[in-house]
């Protein structure tokens, strides 16, 4: 998820380009480009924060003139943080531009064609594909060369293109990621996100799926794919800007919740090779290698902790593997025994968990192969890890983490599919039938997003709770010591996440009538010994909300309130699960005033032991 920003008209471009992308910062920080046309091309692109950018420009003014512009700040995907890799790209000719954000699937093909045909690329992104593409095309109608390129890009994407010989255009494209146009008096705008370019105009064209603008000074039109113009249809925004960074939504801990649909795609995008295969080359670990490891080991803290004991499940049930998980603070601690057989994973959000990192860097030196798993490109865990699977999930400005979270359970997924495929313990239709469960998920979570209004009347009803207990069985433990994790760190109510059989050896002396009971009751093997945990709790007074399967018969007669969520295979239930427990959790604390962005005593990325 990155930023894009794009003017034309009278003014210059370059001080209302830096102004709308210090509005999209939180978007992407890893580094910022703008290109100019002026009678020729300039571009000017460095890694790191945007003040990187406004340093080498000589200031925020800069010295570019040109009255068409487009700017960037990206979130990497494809290719480390450097200047090279930064947005803008430009062709062989230099004279084409184009910024991007999302993901070009086939881009690995379209580079080597593109480098068979004579093209010299520059970087390591698949965007530069694109403005090598264009200048193919191109006969001098920028648009027409854009719409020429489209058929060949498999993916999701916003694209903006400029060109040195057409100035006063530019050129946008929709293809499920987000692109407006902002209507100005005599110029006009295009933006990935409304804050962008709410300084210049409160009167917006949101681009509908599969469109492409070309956009003027003094003119809009839009087009289908094949060239058909199709009517405008304005929108006039009313939000304060404060809002409109947060997507018309209260907080960004709310958004970043309902965000989690599009993550998920986004982790899950691309990963498929040839004849259906799953394709994780960026783990850099020779097969044979894989072949060769006899034990796992995962080490994480606080919330990606809990996804590492989702991965557990799913590691040894289809790998067979033994997979150790340890928070990563008492890691070393134990002088684990690690060698050049096992496989360690780093999990962290930020890839900066210092006590992640000494974990990491401990397994290093004992030997083991270090894999990270993180949604930050460049981090200190993913450079001191010898490969990485990044989560996708794009910035996330809520301390407690949500998409993240689920992001990062959705790719210890893809992982330990891709580690039976490699050792052979899943056939290849067993491993195309998962990834296959895998892809449901984003539409599973929307539909869990709809329980938010019962979730709210849940919350106003325990809001003034002391305590609340979550019990789930198999991957219904993490999930439920992520709901207790979630309602403690931003509502400050005492919560406690157990494995629901060891109730009777020592918590349930804490149930008395009235407590809350939260069960994760979904379909699953253990479920019959979920009800029976349930039947426990009831029986001392409890007040049990469940998170149960549709369609579920029983589960009414034993809970005093139900959530229905999507059916969803076992070792991926925690994916649909953890949502209306993220939901409660919110609006508890929402109820209570408390702060849900920024909870008190907490940071976003720990960085002290």
């Amino acid at each position: 998820m990155c930023g894009i920003v794009g003017y034309v008209g009278p003014e210059q471009a370059l001080p209302i380009l830096i102004e709308g992308l210090s509005r999209l910062e939180y978007r992407g920080y890893d580094s910022a480009g703008v290109a100019l046309v002026d009678g020729h091309l300039s571009v000017v692109k460095r890694a790191g924060k945007l003040s990187e950018l406004r340093a080498a420009l000589g200031g925020e003014e800069g010295t570019l003139p040109g009255h068409t512009g487009v700017g960037h700040t990206r979130w990497a995907t494809h290719g480390a943080p450097t200047d090279g890799n930064a947005h803008p790209h430009v062709d062989c000719s230099g004279k084409i531009a184009v910024i991007h954000n999302g993901i070009i699937e086939n881009f690995q093909q379209l580079r080597d064609e593109l480098t068979k045909a004579g093209h010299v690329l520059a970087s390591d992104t698949d965007t530069e594909c694109v403005a090598h593409l264009v200048e193919d095309a191109y006969e001098g109608d920028l648009a027409e060369a854009v719409r020429h390129v489209l058929p060949r890009l498999v993916g999701a994407y916003a694209l903006v293109a400029v060109h040195a010989d057409q100035p006063g255009l530019i050129v946008g494209v929709k293809v499920s990621s987000p692109l407006v146009v902002g209507l100005g008096e005599g110029e006009n705008l295009l933006a990935s996100d409304v804050p962008a370019i709410m300084q210049r105009t409160r009167r917006f064209v949101p681009l509908e799926e599969q469109r492409v603008a070309e956009v003027r000074a003094d003119s809009v039109r839009i087009t289908d794919f094949l060239g058909v113009e199709v009517p405008l249809e304005p929108m006039e925004v009313t939000w304060s800007l404060e809002a409109a960074e947060k997507g018309g939504f209260e907080d960004f801990m709310r958004k970043e919740i309902h965000e989690q649909p599009a993550a998920l795609a986004d982790t899950l995008r691309g990963r498929t090779g040839r004849g259906g295969r799953l394709a994780l080359d960026e783990i850099r670990m020779p097969e044979d290698r894989i072949r060769d490891v006899d034990k796992v080991f995962v080490v994480a803290c606080g919330t990606a902790f809990h996804s590492g004991l989702v991965a557990k499940y799913a590691i040894e049930h289809w790998v067979r593997l033994p997979v150790e998980i340890e928070i990563a603070s008492e890691f070393r601690y134990r002088d684990p025994v690690l060698d050049g057989h096992t496989l360690t994973l780093g999990v962290s959000q930020s890839g900066e968990t210092i006590d992640t990192l000494e974990a990491v860097r401990h397994a290093r030196r004992q030997g083991s192969h270090v894999l990270a798993i993180t949604n930050t490109v460049g981090s200190s865990i993913a450079r001191e890890s010898d490969g990485v699977l990044y989560t996708r999930a794009g910035p996330e400005r809520g301390v407690a983490a949500t998409k993240t979270f689920a992001t990062q359970m959705a790719a210890l997924h893809l992982l330990a599919l891709y580690l039976g495929q490699v050792r052979g313990t899943l056939f290849p239709e067993e491993v195309e039938e998962r990834v296959g469960l895998l892809r449901e998920l984003p539409s599973q979570v929307t539909r869990a997003l709809a329980l938010e209004p019962q979730v709210r009347e849940l919350a106003t009803r325990f809001q003034g709770a002391r305590d609340v207990l979550f019990i789930g069985r198999h991957t219904g433990y993490p999930a439920a010591l992520e709901g207790a994790l979630k309602l403690k760190e931003i509502s400050y109510i005492h919560a406690e996440g157990y494995p629901a059989g060891e109730l009777k050896h020592g918590p349930i002396a804490l149930v008395e009538p009235g407590v809350p009971v939260v069960a994760i009751a979904t379909e699953c093997h253990v479920r019959p010994k979920v009800l029976s945990n349930i039947q426990e709790v009831k029986a001392r007074g409890a007040e049990v909300i469940a998170i149960a399967t549709e369609g579920d018969p029983d589960i009414g007669m034993l809970a005093d309130h139900v959530l229905e969520v999507p059916r969803t295979h076992e070792l991926l239930s925690p994916v649909v699960v953890s949502v209306p427990l993220q939901l409660f959790a919110y609006h508890v604390a929402r109820l209570r005033g408390c702060d849900v962005d920024q909870p008190r005593n907490l940071a976003k990325s720990v960085t002290v032991e």
